[in-house]
């Protein structure tokens, strides 16, 4: 469906006015100066009719593109008899040739060649030209004044269009926008989960060993609740750090500290140990590969902090192995293993392995988990570059 010419042209500006007046004034001068001095001379009646016409032929071009057909043809009939009213039919043919209307383009070029061929057929002259020659210049000037018409037409449109895909783009960004956010959001829900389980299970053992055991000192009590309060603390601590960046939707990264890498693996068996955990930790990628990209690194961070939390919820004192394989072209390949406890008092939330395998999926890569006999396994593999 074509567009309407409404929707793609623009309001004039006073200089668009003054410039358009201005050019139609050259092209009345140019007209009238040929024939004033004869109608001056042997036709008074035609040099008065000239300038009545043209009087009133200014004004009505103002109003070429409210009524774009009626307005052109009304100064072209005028123009039949005046050479200053020549600028504003010339104007109002561009006008009306801009809306690339096929019969009204035809009716507009016979009213443009008519008119033409009236002035030059009455007005006075001393030499006239051959009527050949009048004739192809005013066909070539009448295909001029379409053709530009015409051309202005379709750039105005042309400008219109690419105008209208820019805010059609910039909708469609804002919507990709606020599905990354929504997107985004998720991610940090699971963000969360994978922090505060970690540290929260931690509390909840220290808490545990505080409960069942009767014969312990004050100094033990003092230093017990030291660190429940210190792993509390913690969990607050990175609690801020995840909420931090629903506030800050600009940036999407954690704003107190940066996202955990694959360098951070051994610091977090570490902790874990300290809190009394039982971990065989082996590392066995390639000494020879690049260092695992941060992406990668982060996923399998998450991944052996979610096997570790499991551990210390459900295989409380057990020993828990953690073996890391690999190479840049095969990927990075994660298996720990750990018997299956009688647990504690944590309740299970059910989400964090299943959260862990979308994640993995996500990154290209697959996570598997399950009893084998009497041993509990989690195995993913997560490739190189994602």
């Amino acid at each position: 469906m074509p567009t309407s010419p409404e929707r793609y042209q623009s309001p004039l500006t006073l200089w668009s006015h003054v410039w358009r007046y201005a050019l139609c004034l050259v092209i009345s001068g140019l007209a009238w100066g040929t024939v004033v001095q004869d109608q001056w001379e042997t036709h008074r009646t035609l040099f008065w009719l000239d300038i009545s016409l043209g009087v009133v032929a200014y004004p009505l071009v103002y109003f070429r593109r409210r009524w774009q057909l009626p307005v052109a043809l009304i100064l072209n009939t005028m123009s039949a008899l005046s050479g200053i009213a020549a600028g504003p039919a010339c104007l109002a043919i561009v006008s009306a040739a801009s809306r690339r209307v096929w019969w009204q383009l035809g009716v507009l070029a016979v009213a443009s060649l008519a008119s033409g061929e009236i002035f030059i057929g009455i007005q006075p002259t001393e030499d006239p030209e051959a009527a050949w020659v009048d004739l192809t210049v005013n066909l070539v000037a009448t295909v001029a004044l379409l053709g530009w018409g015409m051309y202005i037409g379709s750039r105005r449109e042309l400008l219109w269009t690419l105008r209208d895909q820019v805010a059609k783009a910039q909708q469609e960004r804002d919507l990709r926008a606020s599905q990354a956010r929504t997107s985004e959001r998720g991610r940090i829900a699971r963000e969360m989960h994978d922090v505060l389980a970690h540290r929260i299970s931690q509390v909840s053992m220290h808490a545990n060993a505080v409960m069942f055991r009767e014969d312990l000192t004050a100094e033990q009590m003092r230093e017990s609740v030291a660190v429940i309060q210190e792993k509390a603390n913690e969990a607050l601590i990175d609690l801020r750090s995840v909420l931090g960046v629903l506030r800050d939707p600009a940036t999407g990264e954690l704003l107190d500290k940066p996202q955990p890498t694959y360098a951070d693996l051994a610091e977090l068996v570490e902790e874990a140990r300290d809190s009394g955990m039982n971990v065989e930790y082996a590392d066995l990628l390639d000494a020879g590969a690049p260092p695992v990209p941060e992406v990668t690194g982060r996923t399998v961070y998450r991944i052996v902090q979610e096997a570790l939390t499991n551990a210390r919820k459900h295989a409380p004192g057990a020993l828990v192995s953690v073996a890391l394989s690999g190479s840049e072209p095969e990927g990075v390949d994660i298996l720990v293993r750990n018997p299956v406890g009688f647990g504690t008092t944590t309740p299970p939330s059910g989400l964090g392995l299943v959260g862990l395998r979308e994640r993995a999926e996500l990154r290209g890569g697959r996570l598997e988990y399950g009893r084998d006999g009497s041993t509990f396994v989690l195995h993913g593999w997560i490739p190189w570059e994602t």
